[in-house]
C-alpha cells in the first residue's frame, strides 16, 4: 500500500469523500433493493393466483371439449374454428422502480361473444359456444401467467445484481478505502511525532548554543 498511495493530507480527504459517497450508494442500493423485494413478492401473489386460475381454467376447458367434440363432433369443431382465424396482438409495457425497467404483458380483451368469433348462434350449438368461450379463459390465464413470469424474472435479475453491487461496496471498496485512510492517518501521525521531536532537536541546540 505504501508504494501505490501517497501519504498527503489532500488524498486523506478525498479517501473520506470516498467512503461518504459510497456509503451513500449502499444506502440507496438498499432502499432499491427493498422496494424491489417487496414488488417481488407481490407479484409472487399474484402469479400463483394466476397459476391456480389456469389449471382451473384448463380442467374446465378440456373437460368441456372432450364432452362437445363426443356430442357434436370433430368436424363441426374444426369448422367453428377455422371460421375464426383469430391473430391475438400482445405488446409490452415497462413501468420504472428505482431506476429499473420492469416488463408486463399487455393484450386487448381476449373475451368476444359468438358474433365476435364469426359463428351463427343459430348454426353453432350453446356447448360449442360454451367450450370456446373457456378456451378464451384459458388464453387470458396463460397470458396472466406469462406476464407475471416475466415480471418476477426481471425483478428477480435486478434484486440479485443490486445485491451484488452492495456486497462489493460493503465488503470490498469501503473496507479498501478505510484501510488506506488508517494507512495514510498513521503516517501523517507519524510525521507530526517527527516533525516535533526535530523541533525540539533544535530548540535545544539552541539553548546550548545561548548558553
Amino acid at each position: 500500500m505504501a508504494e501505490t498511495i501517497s501519504p498527503t493530507r489532500m488524498n486523506l480527504l478525498q479517501r473520506q469523500n470516498q467512503v461518504k459517497l459510497a456509503q451513500q450508494g449502499v444506502d440507496l442500493l438498499k432502499k432499491k433493493r427493498d422496494a424491489l423485494v417487496a414488488d417481488f413478492f407481490n407479484i409472487v401473489r399474484r402469479a400463483l393466483a394466476a397459476r391456480e386460475q389456469l389449471t382451473k381454467s384448463a380442467e374446465l376447458s378440456y373437460t368441456l371439449l372432450g364432452l362437445t367434440k363426443a356430442v357434436e363432433g370433430r368436424e363441426t369443431l374444426e369448422a367453428v374454428a377455422l371460421a375464426d382465424p383469430r391473430r391475438l396482438e400482445v405488446g409490452i409495457e415497462t413501468r420504472n422502480v428505482w431506476g429499473t425497467r420492469i416488463p408486463s404483458i399487455t393484450t386487448d380483451s381476449v373475451k368476444r361473444s359468438p358474433l365476435e368469433r364469426n359463428a351463427d348462434p343459430a348454426a353453432v350449438s350453446a356447448r360449442t359456444i360454451e367450450s370456446a368461450d373457456r378456451f378464451e379463459d384459458v388464453v387470458a390465464a396463460l397470458l396472466d401467467v406469462a406476464g407475471t413470469e416475466i415480471t418476477l424474472r426481471k425483478i428477480g435479475e435486478e434484486i440479485k445484481k443490486t445485491t451484488r453491487r452492495v456486497n462489493a461496496l460493503e465488503q470490498v471498496v469501503i473496507p479498501r478505502v478505510r484501510g488506506e485512510i488508517r494507512y495514510i492517518r498513521d503516517v501523517l501521525e507519524q510525521r507530526a511525532r517527527e516533525d516535533v521531536f526535530r523541533l525540539k532537536r533544535i530548540k535545544q541546540k539552541l539553548e546550548s548554543a545561548k548558553n
